[in-house]
């Protein structure tokens, strides 16, 4: 395994590294992750893994317990479909404002962003049952160039912290047969035809139809058995 100094001279960080083998869920929901595991895994100090771990926690990635130690975040279906409605809307305004100011440049590159997410497989045959870490980041490069003509940092940011929330649970669903069968490759198609037909309604709905089908996902596959939403508070 490369050194974390090797890597941080390719511009990734260690928290970056743990981040991405979260989102890639190399560890189940609610797994205890231990500094001195991860220092080995990675090359690197107890302190650095420490650092990375609680600032893992500020986006909500990490649980620290105290006591205890650093955990994955766990399943809370409440969480899920709050979040999911907070994405939808926060993204519904954003590309709103993309389609209203992106230009010629940012269609050409969304249809690049497209064209390369269609051009690289969801899933392998090495691993039929994990999501594709290629196809992972033309994914998110797909839906961040979406919004990125919105030119609005705060908004672009507070998407991008929820798409992360989002994408655990849709790793953790990947194997099932309900992710297997959904046609993800149709409705980035039809959000890709939304936007360039300056159809903000459209794109949003689709947008929404789009999150919502991840919710539907976990649901469906059994993954979230058992484990029931907090009531709300009297």
């Amino acid at each position: 395994m490369a050194s974390v100094e090797a890597m941080n001279n390719r511009g990734t960080r260690p928290m970056d590294l743990v981040r991405r083998d979260i989102l890639a869920a190399q560890w189940v929901p609610g797994g205890k992750l231990q500094p001195a595991v991860l220092a080995a895994r990675y090359d690197t100090s107890t302190t650095v893994i420490r650092e990375a771990l609680t600032g893992l926690a500020g986006d909500d990635l990490v649980v620290i317990k105290p006591n205890r130690g650093f955990f994955v975040r766990d399943l809370n279906l409440r969480d899920l479909n709050d979040i999911t409605e907070l994405r939808c809307t926060t993204e519904a305004l954003a590309v709103k404002l993309s389609i209203e100011r992106g230009g010629l440049t940012w269609e050409s590159s969304l249809i690049a962003a497209h064209h390369e997410l269609t051009r690289t497989p969801r899933r392998t045959k090495d691993d039929p049952d994990r999501i594709n870490e290629d196809w992972a980041v033309a994914h998110r490069a797909f839906h961040a160039k979406l919004l990125q003509a919105c030119a609005c940092p705060l908004m672009t940011r507070l998407a991008a912290n929820l798409a992360d929330h989002t994408e655990l649970y849709r790793r953790w669903a990947a194997p099932s047969q309900a992710a297997a069968v959904r046609d993800v490759e149709k409705e980035h198609r039809d959000i890709l035809e939304a936007a360039l037909a300056r159809d903000a309604d459209r794109a949003a709905a689709l947008l929404r139809a789009h999150y919502q089908a991840t919710v539907d996902v976990v649901l469906e596959s059994g993954l979230a058995q058992g484990i029931e939403s907090p009531s709300p508070a009297s």
